[in-house]
């Protein structure tokens, strides 16, 4: 799961922020914080993924603890004010979130944030790797829709985008292959050509240069990443 805080002074912007938190699986938060100052100390000693930052703090402000962090977790910042969009993505924030947001949106910010890897420490519980990435959501129009990640057959790229197919339908998305790679686990996932990943949970069978789902579906294996795949998950 992607391990977040919240860095916000407004009671009920903290309360949107943990109902919209509440509601992705994906997510778990770890603490809330009124001031950057106590955020600070908290992640001397604890790690996160992805830090909810609010712009207007007492104490000092979202753009100065930017810039005082030494080792920066992922952030979106949630604010009011406009005026600062230039100037935090020079401190590579991944979205930029107006207050008041809607879940639609904030489900949009999230989706940009990378997965972290399955194998985060040698204690994690086998409870806790199942529970990463069971869903993503896709942008599809003005909705997000949410795919169970054991569904997915393939990925496809296609210049700019991607297209996700399922056993029922095939979904296109803005996201880059390297996104998926990124963001799918690395133990179910596999990229076999320069344009494909695929679930290799769904494979039936390899034959020759294919990689065959079912009777209509199969995707090519890449000369360049034949020998790797049969080492890992052909032995």
């Amino acid at each position: 799961m992607i391990r977040c805080i919240i860095i916000e002074d407004q009671p009920p912007a903290q309360r949107v922020l943990q109902k919209y938190i509440g509601e992705m699986k994906s997510l778990e938060l770890k603490a809330t914080f009124a001031d950057a100052l106590k955020a600070m100390d908290y992640l001397k000693t604890e790690e996160v993924d992805l830090i909810f930052l609010d712009i207007h703090l007492p104490k000092i402000s979202g753009m100065d603890f930017l810039r005082a962090l030494n080792k920066k977790p992922h952030v979106i910042l949630t604010t009011a004010f406009s005026e600062y969009a230039l100037e935090s993505y020079e401190y590579h924030v991944m979205d930029y979130l107006l207050k008041p947001f809607s879940f639609e949106r904030f489900v949009m910010a999230v989706s940009k944030i990378p997965m972290p890897n399955l194998q985060r420490s040698s204690g994690e519980n086998d409870v806790e790797k199942k529970t990463v990435s069971e869903v993503i959501f896709i942008k599809s129009g003005y909705e997000h829709l949410k795919i169970a990640v054991a569904d997915i057959f393939y990925i496809q790229s296609e210049a700019d985008y991607t297209e996700i197919y399922t056993a029922k339908k095939k979904h296109l998305t803005s996201h880059s292959l390297r996104y998926w790679l990124q963001t799918l686990p690395l133990d179910q996932f596999a990229q076999v050509h320069k344009s494909f990943i695929v679930n290799t949970r769904q494979i039936v069978k390899v034959s020759g240069k294919r990689i065959i789902f079912d009777k209509e579906t199969y995707v090519p294996i890449g000369r360049a990443f034949k020998e790797e795949f049969v080492e890992k998950y052909l032995k």
